[in-house]
């Protein structure tokens, strides 16, 4: 794999962020991060982050940022557009996040295929502790800020991602990767960024089943 290009799938949040650190340990060269946004473009799908936070990530992980809007229903449309302007700039990989879920697993390598991408998945059969484990051993910076309240308890909403979050959440019976959409991360700090993003989070905001911690660029900082 050294010396090949990519463009990363990039959610903003440690599975992700684990992936690319994964793909450059490696030996691979990232030329791009893809973000998929809500249809209104102003927040990240499942992570609700800004334009602007996204950007700021880009800006230190040194890579330019391609976004699409969509709505679930055009997802995979636009996806497949995505990949195929990556292709047709002459990136012929695609680094993804996709821990052991096989239905995830093979839509990303159905639909890359369409394009002609090969996908590329660094953390696949990990165990989800050891990725956990990696991801703040390695130095990375996450916070929680998206919970799912029927999965896990809205206290977790807007915390720093610890080693002591997560003996709390295995211990509780839940999930600490939060594979199966407990929870998402923003991650602002680590060994792939220039600099650490500097953030706030905002008053948390109620969307049915879901709380969600606001991330905002501190433009003071």
């Amino acid at each position: 794999m050294k010396n090949t290009i990519f463009v990363s799938s990039w959610s903003g949040g440690k599975d992700s962020a684990m992936a690319y650190y994964r793909a450059l340990k490696l030996g691979m060269t990232p030329k791009k991060i893809l973000t998929m946004f809500e249809e209104d473009g102003d927040i990240s799908k499942s992570h609700a982050l800004p334009l602007e936070v996204v950007q700021a990530q880009a800006e230190r992980l040194g890579v330019p940022l391609f976004i699409k809007e969509t709505s679930w229903n055009s997802y995979e449309n636009q996806f497949i557009g995505a990949m195929d302007e990556f292709r047709d700039e002459g990136i012929t990989h695609g680094v993804f996040g996709d821990i052991d879920i096989e239905e995830h697993l093979e839509w990303v390598q159905n639909t890359c295929a369409k394009s002609d991408i090969v996908a590329v998945h660094p953390l696949w059969q990990e165990p989800r502790r050891n990725i956990v484990e990696e991801l703040l051993d390695a130095g990375f910076e996450a916070w929680i800020v998206v919970v799912n309240t029927s999965m896990m308890p809205a206290k977790y909403v807007g915390k720093q991602f610890t080693k002591e979050i997560v003996e709390e959440l295995e211990a509780a019976g839940i999930d600490s990767c939060g594979e199966n959409g407990e929870f998402h991360t923003v991650v602002v700090d680590g060994p792939i960024f220039s600099s650490r993003v500097p953030v706030v989070v905002g008053e948390l905001v109620e969307r049915g089943d879901y709380v969600f911690a606001p991330v905002l660029l501190n433009k003071k900082s």
